[in-house]
């Protein structure tokens, strides 16, 4: 069997769980899930000449004595993605008053699913992959925050690791009692394995979009612009010392070879083991650029809705909010293509 799952049992940060290691049996290549911390793939990873591994995904160096679920690895974000204004938002007449979580402790950010324990409810290798299937469902992973929602979910997040790439699929059920409103993002930190720069500035990006939100205080206005000069990677460009924190907008995947997914971003570097090409789904509409302050790495994230999205939404703005009558499911695909310099 060319690819396998193994756990292993470890506690960090006080919370203990089986760590899921996605491995091809000749180990060329390995992904490592985390269902403790927000069921985040913390490392993906493929084999150097001299033996060792290298990091396609990036990882803080303290994770295992700090680890914060939303700097490293692969952080999901659901039932929204990026701020929502003041923690509040109005659905069907009723508003729903959040935590104020984000770092001014003005607003909400990213959900309840990267910070919280998920469930592992399925896994196994075959001749082409292994996967490893989470689940997070509101009621039993956090029965506090039901009355934040107007409804339960489930979201069951399947990781598929292929020789060549990462997958993750998505599929959404509403559990009831009414409508339920979401957004999902991702939030994956890459710094291409080879390169041995003192940041990330020398990674060559290219970004297929056409428009950017305007946004005040890391949050949009409802506003949409053309790309300005000194954030645009419509064309592969080298980010230097570019600061991004950006919702864009108009993802224009290019036509790909690989079913139903259109290529959305590329990452590379000239001295890089090799490059990753970003794929989604039609779903995924807008796209996150995020350079943190340590500039070791860059966020490259698919998003099915803008920051603020509810909010934009009940002001009549298409932000690609979703709602799902209950009883209904919807699903979305993202690929992460690893290709290797030599091809």
């Amino acid at each position: 069997m060319p690819f396998e799952v193994r756990t292993t049992h470890t506690n960090v940060g006080g919370r203990t769980g089986e760590i899921y290691e996605l491995i091809a049996t000749d180990e060329s290549v390995r992904a490592e899930i985390w269902p403790q911390w927000g069921f985040n793939c913390l490392r993906w990873q493929i084999r150097q000449e001299d033996g060792r591994w290298a990091n396609i995904l990036f990882a803080s160096g303290d994770w295992e004595a700090n680890p914060v679920p939303t700097r490293s690895g692969h952080p999901i974000l659901f039932p929204f993605p990026g701020r929502m204004r003041d923690a509040r938002f109005t659905f069907e007449g009723k508003v729903y008053q959040l935590p104020f979580n984000d770092s001014t402790k003005l607003h909400a950010i990213h959900g309840f699913t990267p910070r919280n324990p998920w469930r592992a409810i399925d896994w196994n290798g075959d001749e082409d992959f292994a996967f490893v299937t989470g689940q997070f469902n509101l009621k039993k992973d956090l029965p506090d925050a039901l009355s934040y929602w107007p409804a339960d979910f489930n979201l069951n997040v399947t990781y598929r690791l292929f020789r060549d790439r990462l997958r993750v699929d998505a599929t959404v059920e509403n559990l009831g009692p009414g409508p339920l409103p979401f957004g999902l993002g991702y939030h994956p930190y890459f710094r291409l394995p080879g390169v041995h720069d003192p940041d990330i500035g020398g990674h060559v990006l290219q970004a297929n979009v056409d428009q950017v939100w305007e946004a005040e205080m890391n949050l949009p206005t409802g506003w949409r612009k053309d790309v300005p000069g000194d954030i645009d990677f419509r064309y592969p460009t080298p980010l230097g010392g570019t600061e991004l924190d950006y919702v864009f907008t108009g993802v224009r995947g290019r036509t790909t070879n690989l079913g139903e997914l259109t290529e959305i971003a590329k990452l590379s570097h000239p001295q890089a083991m090799g490059q990753v090409r970003f794929l989604a789904d039609a779903a995924f509409r807008e796209l996150v650029l995020f350079t943190p302050p340590h500039r070791q790495a860059i966020a490259i994230e698919p998003y099915t809705c803008s920051a603020d999205a509810a909010n934009l939404a009940d002001r009549g703005i298409d932000t690609g909010w979703k709602v799902i009558p209950r009883g209904t499911e919807w699903e979305g695909a993202v690929e992460y293509r690893w290709e290797p310099a030599d091809l």
